[in-house]
């Protein structure tokens, strides 16, 4: 049986583990040493994002992960023993996300849970424009 988009989420999110945005918040505001990654794209981006993410867009995220691809990023394939904690909209594009980056061998991927939106709704910092670093 073939399966649907929901179903690789909620497979997904039943091997990963995820932050609530308050724990993120504290995490950033006491400087702990962690990579936020958003994986939407560069537009929804430069609409709104959390302060100090990098933008890697989830199409690019595999390339970017692997120190052996052309299109790898030196941010993301090092981190693999670092907290890397990703965010898309609502956290569905982000549980896929890190779940690949679980399988790819990094120690402490960790998902937004409920991703920007939930974190906008608690009225925390988001910043404009840019199309990521």
């Amino acid at each position: 049986m073939a399966k649907t988009l929901a179903d690789l989420i909620a497979a997904a999110r039943s091997q990963i583990h995820e932050i609530q945005p308050d724990d993120l918040a504290e995490l950033l505001d006491t400087g702990t040493d962690l990579l936020l990654i958003d994986v939407r794209e560069p537009d929804e981006y430069g609409a709104g994002h959390i302060p100090g993410s990098e933008l890697i867009p989830r199409g690019q995220l595999e390339g970017a992960a692997d120190p052996g691809n052309k299109h790898r990023r030196r941010i993301l394939f090092t981190a693999r023993q670092r907290p890397v904690v990703l965010y898309c909209d609502t956290g569905a594009r982000s549980a896929l996300a890190t779940h690949t980056l679980l399988e790819m061998g990094f120690e402490q991927p960790r998902n937004l849970a409920g991703g920007i939106e939930l974190w906008a709704a608690e009225d925390l910092p988001i910043e404009t424009g840019g199309h990521g670093r």
